[in-house]
């Protein structure tokens, strides 16, 4: 686990863009996996900066996205498909085929989550999985409570899930009740993932996830147990850790450790 602190939530979306960036320089044709919501649109807006101004190519990329409300289409204005239509997609030069986001009006949910796992097998599983963490410590839809082995399938939202995403509708109940998600288990077998986190509100969920027990209540701590995660943190965000003196000396020491290129916190 590594735990990149910055003082902005720009400076973390420049961090964690470039880690999508030398991904894709190293490995042209890489998998990606793209979450929604406020936090990754930084993340986004770098990105296009990148491939406009620097060329960055995403060409060869196939990306699977986390998530979607159950009963919004395509268009509609808060689907996740418009979502990802208007922050990256539209801006770069990923083909259309190459793109995968979970379904929100299939006729077979259950057939449709059994294909979206096999899809992700087929194209040789998720190189980087892109995450933000909800208050109460959810990835993707996986509210507490989730099996830590769950795979893509239909989920309840929480009540507080429901309320954080009031702000995006017209109305609270406006709200779909049910979304179609990645699974934890899913999510972990993902080869890198960088979750990013900013503001007070995340930082209980933070802590929870970084320092807390591994625990279905907490389904962000299940990355854990993940050989290769890295958290990407504003000074805010981080502000509950316990442990956040040694993450900043670790940070401070840069480069050069003796076994890599790279200081971690081993766990």
């Amino acid at each position: 686990m590594e735990i990149i602190l910055k003082d902005t939530y720009e400076d973390l979306c420049r961090a964690a863009a470039r880690m999508v960036a030398k991904m894709l320089n190293a490995k042209p044709n890489a998998v990606l996996g793209l979450a929604t919501g406020s936090t990754p649109i930084g993340i986004y807006r770098e990105l296009i900066r990148l491939h406009r101004e620097e060329g960055l190519d995403f060409s060869q990329v196939t990306t699977f996205n986390l998530d979607e409300y159950v009963g919004l289409g395509r268009n509609h204005q808060q689907s996740y498909h418009r979502f990802m239509q208007e922050h990256l997609f539209e801006h770069i030069n990923v083909p259309a085929q190459n793109i995968y986001i979970p379904s929100g009006t299939t006729d077979n949910y259950e057939a449709f989550c059994r294909w979206y796992e096999q899809r992700i097998k087929e194209c040789g599983g998720i190189d980087l999985q892109i995450l933000g963490i909800g208050v109460d410590g959810h990835i993707a839809f996986n509210e507490p409570g989730s099996s830590l082995g769950s795979r893509t399938r239909i989920k309840t939202l929480a009540r507080q899930t429901i309320e954080d995403n009031a702000r995006f509708f017209d109305k609270p109940e406006d709200v779909p009740v049910y979304a179609i998600t990645m699974g934890v288990g899913t999510i972990l077998e993902a080869r890198r993932i960088a979750l990013v986190a900013n503001g007070k509100k995340k930082a209980p969920a933070i802590a929870a996830a970084i320092e807390g027990p591994v625990t279905s209540l907490c389904t962000a701590s299940a990355l854990q147990l993940h050989a290769d995660t890295t958290y990407f943190l504003d000074r805010e965000a981080a502000g509950d850790l316990k442990m956040i003196e040694y993450y900043e000396w670790i940070q401070a020491k840069g480069p050069g450790a003796p076994y890599s290129t790279t200081w971690r916190r081993s766990v």
